[in-house]
């Protein structure tokens, strides 16, 4: 679980300071790989090093979306909607953790490695030989919010 700490002015002119919560089960990063062909890690290194900032900033968008929610009271569940998702992009919280994921490359790897699960050597391998089976299958990206063009 990654927490980041923003301190924003809202819309009526009011600062606050509030922490905001991200993470990714294994479930959910097994899907992200499974999407692209190689692994989703793959393609964030090739648009990197490409230096894509469109596809950059597509990337970044989708994994604040995917990781974001809100720790139920208890501690015991980790609450993700698409509703939580959407209200949380119309804040200026969102727009200041996309810039700076976009622009700091320490911010960036700090974030996804902060929402990214520890993975056990036996899930890794598991993980890379059902990224390359998915890449035999498949040419082009699944996953519905990225485009290679």
């Amino acid at each position: 679980m990654f927490k980041k700490t923003v301190t924003y002015v809202d819309f009526n002119g009011i600062e606050h300071t509030e922490d905001f919560f991200f993470n990714l089960n294994k479930a959910e990063v097994i899907k992200l790989e499974l999407s692209y062909p190689g692994g989703f890690e793959q393609y964030l290194d090739t648009i990197v090093k490409a230096n894509d900032g469109a596809a950059i900033m597509n990337a970044f968008n989708d994994i604040i979306m995917m990781s974001y929610g809100e720790k139920s009271e208890d501690g015991k569940r980790f609450v993700k909607s698409a509703e939580l998702s959407d209200a949380f992009s119309q804040t200026p919280a969102y727009e200041q953790i996309f810039i700076e994921l976009c622009t700091d490359n320490n911010a960036a790897a700090a974030f996804v490695n902060g929402v990214m699960p520890t993975l056990t050597d036996a899930d890794k391998k598991k993980l890379d030989i059902a990224v390359k089976a998915s890449s035999n299958a498949s040419a082009t990206p699944t996953h519905p919010n990225f485009s290679v063009e």
